[in-house]
């Protein structure tokens, strides 16, 4: 995983929780990396859910809360960060449908070896909308908070629901959303 989610991870702990428990987490783990994050390096996914377990068994927040949470905290950062994926759509189910052939594209070109998931999504209504995550890492409850933060950053309510069709090789979870 590119080190910008570990640095964005990071900075949601300190905000939320102080830096003590961002530095006593980080300690608590078993990293590879010594919890030393660039935004342009590469690290293991099983690091950031280390910290996110260590995490949950500090704060008592379960680990899927806590991952969703980051989500929605790192679709803001993203829209900060890389505004040019958002001035092209109008509403979240655009913005949802780009990722797969827009955003991911872009970032493949920056980064070739990052290892995205991957995006079907179908528009079926003005109202609703099929998004189908996969990937070889299990956080789509990470994708959850990201499909919530865009729903509040395009101010749009949406109902998420998830089905989760994952196998023990692969993540794959069915999102069905609807506007109310």
């Amino acid at each position: 995983m590119k080190g910008i989610v570990f640095s964005e991870f990071i900075e949601l702990v300190e905000d939320k929780f102080g830096f003590e428990m961002a530095d006593d987490i980080i300690e608590k783990s078993n990293l590879p990396s010594g919890g030393a994050y660039t935004s342009v390096g590469t690290y293991d996914h099983h690091e950031l859910l280390e910290l996110v377990t260590h995490l949950s068994q500090e704060t008592g927040i379960p680990v899927e809360d806590l991952v969703k949470v980051f989500g929605e905290h790192l679709l803001v950062r993203f829209a900060e960060g890389y505004p040019m994926f958002f001035e092209s759509v109008t509403t979240c189910f655009e913005f949802l449908d780009s990722i797969e052939n827009k955003v991911h594209v872009e970032v493949k070109k920056l980064y070739p070896e990052a290892e995205l998931p991957t995006f079907d999504s179908q528009i079926e209504s003005e109202q609703k909308m099929t998004l189908i995550y996969t990937s070889k890492r299990p956080f789509s409850a990470l994708a959850y908070g990201l499909i919530k933060g865009a729903s509040t950053y395009f101010n749009e309510q949406i109902e998420i629901e998830m089905e989760d069709k994952s196998t023990p090789e692969q993540t794959k979870v069915i999102f069905s959303l609807v506007k109310l």
